[in-house]
């Protein structure tokens, strides 16, 4: 069954295709995904990688965790089920953030 890993301190200039191929050594690959800031554009320096099967990814975990990728020490761990979060609020309309102090 394919596990899903965390993998963070990827250096800003790694794309999926590097992190792809460095976690290939441990074996089968299905998806690498490296999270992108949607006002900058750039990485957040961490991703996922979701290895084929449990035996490849514990192998994934004990190479990469705590050693050196690209100059950055990565940390890689089983990655957590995405917890529900509350709503977002909405910001609209209204003079809200735009009150002056004082008068």
């Amino acid at each position: 069954m394919a596990k899903k890993l965390y993998v963070g301190g990827i250096p800003y200039s790694t794309t999926e295709d590097d992190l792809k191929a460095a976690f290939g050594e441990c074996g089968e690959v299905l998806s690498s995904a490296i999270i992108i800031d949607k006002m900058t554009g750039r990485s957040k320096g961490f991703g996922f990688i979701e290895m084929a099967n449990d035996a490849d990814a514990d192998k994934a975990i004990e190479l990469w965790n705590g050693k050196d990728f690209q100059g950055r020490t990565l940390t890689v761990n089983e990655a957590r089920p995405l917890e529900e979060r509350a709503p977002r609020r909405e910001f609209g309309g209204g003079n809200g953030g735009n009150r002056r102090m004082g008068n």
